[in-house]
């Protein structure tokens, strides 16, 4: 059976609700799921407290995605089964969200300052129930209005770095996501290597106390994978992969099931849940 560890919800910049995710892993006859939204647990948490965590026909694995940035490269650390309820580690998703929500206001007004006519409510329409705020809601809303026709086109002419509207995203270090994980007594990952850009930062990054490298991912290809399967057992670190499911039309893949891995990498990651009684 295959298995997906990386995917978003609407609690970030996903598509699909939580339970919608459930939906469509179960018809995609997935075993293992992890949900790793933007800098937030509120996905999984809001499963736990709807009494949908833990399922009783998927093994569904607690995670996160931390946005981080090193010498100018951006190097996202995924933690797997993790304590969704460690006070140190909501602490840090507060700071985190209250960040965002302050870089969302200065895209709007930079937006503003060019003419550009798009409200809070606009967004936060689309963002629904997510806190973590991020350019691709205003780029969804800009798509929405009749701005730019496309995602990309909302990227490539306000958002971008660069660009007219684009605002630095306030980010912590990779060491911070992995001492957080490591404190929620979680397992940290270095998401889709081949995305940070040069592998003398990887191999330095792996120098940290990782647990796992995401070796199998839709960007990779199959000199890729070799190659990061050769660090991770180099470095004797578990390996993992997702399909970077956000349920975006545009982005590939559309569905769950598409991009997969065996159980087999996924199973170590999965453990009776980590929550208050």
């Amino acid at each position: 059976m295959p298995s997906d560890l990386h995917i978003h919800t609407t609690f970030s910049d996903g598509r699909l609700s939580p339970e919608e995710v459930l939906d469509a892993a179960k018809e995609a006859g997935l075993t293992y799921i992890a949900i790793t939204d933007h800098d937030t647990v509120d996905g999984i948490r809001h499963l736990y407290e709807q009494g949908l965590y833990p399922a009783k026909t998927l093994c569904i694995i607690p995670g996160i995605e931390f946005s981080t940035e090193v010498d100018g490269h951006d190097v996202h650390v995924l933690g797997y089964d993790l304590d969704i309820y460690n006070q140190e580690l909501l602490d840090k998703i507060t700071e985190l969200s209250e960040a965002r929500w302050t870089r969302f206001s200065q895209i709007l007004g930079k937006l503003a300052d060019i003419g550009v006519d798009i409200s809070e409510s606009d967004v936060l329409q689309i963002a629904g129930v997510s806190h973590s705020i991020g350019r691709a809601h205003v780029a969804r809303a800009l798509v929405k209005k009749g701005i730019v026709s496309s995602i990309r086109e909302a990227f490539d002419s306000f958002l971008q770095h660069g660009c007219p509207a684009y605002v630095p995203h306030y980010k912590i270090q990779p060491n911070e996501a992995v001492d957080l994980i490591r404190g929620a007594g979680g397992v940290p990952v270095l998401a889709h290597p081949k995305l940070v850009g040069d592998d003398r930062l990887v191999e330095h990054l792996l120098s940290m106390p990782f647990g796992g490298i995401e070796v199998f991912y839709p960007r990779h290809d199959e000199e890729d994978t070799a190659r990061y399967k050769d660090i991770a057992k180099a470095h004797g670190l578990l390996m993992t992969g997702g399909s970077d499911f956000h349920g975006v039309a545009t982005r590939f893949p559309e569905k769950l099931g598409i991009v997969t891995i065996e159980d087999d990498f996924a199973k170590p990651f999965f453990h009776p849940p980590k929550v208050l009684d």
